[in-house]
């Protein structure tokens, strides 16, 4: 007597489990590669630890859109400081702060009308800026040494582009912004920190 309408209240139980996991499904995203160096020949410093941290805090709000990007800047730039940066040292602490990691959407005038409908403009232009920090601590705690190093790349994109696009750009832009960043980090660091550089 009793077994019709258990299995008539179990049946909209099991429909609406299927619909909730149907609604928590992730759509597909795209797949990107992680940036690192590792393939890279390490940089060996008189120093007993390394700090690497981010002290850059995305806003996560237009204009700003490092957030969307499939790597995010501020990711990139803190995987320079665990793979290209060893220690070797006994003493001393070596300091390197992610100061800035932004990529800013900025509007482009694009033509209306006629000649609007049979041209595609470029209608933004990504901004990309990483900036970062290394110090040289003592056992007393005191700054011995410091250098920065930033760098700025800009790209226009078409009015027609899809995200799926857009993603391989803004990929691109911060792979490249971090093969500039390497460059001049090493150039900065044998220069600037030679007396720490450990060959």
């Amino acid at each position: 007597m009793f077994g019709i309408p258990r299995l008539v209240f179990l049946v909209p139980v099991l429909l609406g489990g299927l619909t909730l996991a149907a609604c928590t499904t992730p759509p597909p995203q795209s797949r990107f590669p992680e940036i690192t160096f590792k393939h890279l020949s390490p940089i060996r410093l008189d120093v007993r630890d390394i700090v690497v941290r981010d002290e850059y805090k995305a806003p996560g709000v237009p204009p700003n859109v490092e957030h969307l990007f499939p790597v995010r800047p501020a990711v990139a730039a803190m995987a320079w400081g665990h793979d290209r940066l060893v220690a070797t040292g006994t003493g001393r602490t070596l300091r390197y702060i992610v100061r800035d990691a932004r990529a800013i959407e900025v509007p482009l005038e694009t033509k209306s009308g006629i000649t609007g409908a049979v041209t595609v403009d470029q209608s933004e232009r990504y901004e990309l800026r990483i900036a970062v920090e290394l110090q040289i601590v003592g056992t007393d705690g005191r700054t011995e040494a410091s250098v920065n190093a930033q760098v700025e790349r800009s790209i226009t994109v078409p009015e027609d582009s899809k995200l799926s696009e857009r993603e391989k750009i803004w990929f691109k832009l911060t792979e490249d912004a971090m093969k500039e960043l390497d460059a001049q980090l090493e150039k900065t660091i044998k220069s600037v920190f030679f007396q720490y550089v450990l060959l």
